[in-house]
């Protein structure tokens, strides 16, 4: 039998899962079956657009539904706490910067199912993730890009995640 995939995740990326997947079977999943309740009355199935709007709105939901819970199922809470304060690692904040003379950026490393850039959540899987885990305070990193190339980056401070 395949072992089942983990999902690394912080202890809010499994409360929001848990707010979402609450949300979708107590809240969409009603809703829904009321849009193709509503719908029915309109006459023929074959030729109804929100029937089939809805139907399709349906699957997509019980998706995501199968999606969450085998996710949450097979969560595995990111713990950087025997982690030297100073280390990058899954679970922490860093700032880091550029070099020659870029802009600080902040990013904390969180799970692939919780991560936003725009947010500053970066995946532990990411490139860049991979690159500056194990590394510490005032290390200089060859980060990849996707052409090729690096960058070079100065962690300038790393901090656990806040709640």
């Amino acid at each position: 039998m395949a072992e089942e995939k983990q999902y690394p995740m912080t202890e809010e990326g499994k409360r929001k899962l848990e707010e979402e997947l609450n949300t979708l079977v107590t809240e969409t999943r009603a809703e829904i079956t009321q849009r193709i309740q509503t719908a029915r009355g309109f006459g023929d199935l074959s030729e109804n657009s929100e029937y089939q709007s809805a139907k399709d709105e349906q699957a997509f939901t019980e998706g995501r539904i199968n999606t969450v819970r085998n996710m949450l199922d097979n969560a595995v809470i990111i713990d950087s706490s025997d982690v030297s304060d100073d280390e990058v690692a899954p679970g922490k904040t860093l700032t880091f910067q550029e070099l020659p003379d870029e802009e600080p950026e902040t990013y904390s490393i969180v799970g692939g199912a919780e991560s936003d850039p725009f947010a500053g959540k970066i995946s532990n899987d990411s490139p860049i993730a991979q690159a500056l885990i194990g590394h510490r305070v005032d290390d200089i990193v060859e980060v990849p890009l996707p052409n090729n190339a690096t960058m070079e980056v100065k962690i300038l401070s790393v901090k656990p995640l806040e709640d």
